[in-house]
């Protein structure tokens, strides 16, 4: 069977996806001190009660994974465009940095919630590992996308935010 020709850009979904990844990303560290707080009171055996920026982190976690899994899935349905590489360096600095942001938006949140739900001290100390190389592989992915769209202006990062195909 003859391999189906990539698109030439990303589906208005998955931009959409994208983006509200990103945008639930941002939020997990933004709010990241209720849910640090929270898990102080577990480890010392105390009561945790409501409280809606703990929520938002649990659902927000939920969401980037789930989130994560359907790109997955769309990008193995419908494929995405050409990578645009100013070199063979720069392609495989994107390509291992984009299967770490992916490998990181699923093991993030199941760490977290083996550590929330099952009280896993060891899950809640990955958690924070993994949470600081999310971090870098971010701002190396926004970094590489200004790259190329300030330094090279190859119209990588306008691939983003309008659906083509």
């Amino acid at each position: 069977m003859p391999a189906t020709p990539a698109p030439a850009g990303y589906s208005r979904l998955q931009i959409v996806l994208h983006w509200l990844v990103f945008a639930l990303i941002a939020q997990q560290y933004i709010f990241r001190d209720a849910m640090s707080a929270a898990w102080g009171r577990v480890t010392e055996g105390l009561e945790v009660g409501f409280d809606p920026l703990v929520l938002a982190h649990v659902a927000g976690g939920a969401l980037v994974m789930i989130f994560a899994i359907w790109r997955l899935t769309l990008r193995a349905r419908r494929g995405v465009p050409p990578t645009i590489e100013a070199g063979r360096v720069q392609g495989l600095l994107a390509k291992l940095t984009h299967v770490g942001l992916y490998a990181l938006m699923i093991l993030m949140p199941f760490s977290g919630a083996v550590a929330w739900f099952g009280g896993a001290e060891a899950a809640a100390q990955g958690h924070n590992v993994l949470k600081i190389l999310l971090l870098a592989l971010v701002a190396l992915h926004v970094v590489g996308a200004l790259y190329h769209q300030f330094i090279l202006r190859d119209g990588t990062l306008a691939r983003m935010r309008r659906a083509q195909g």
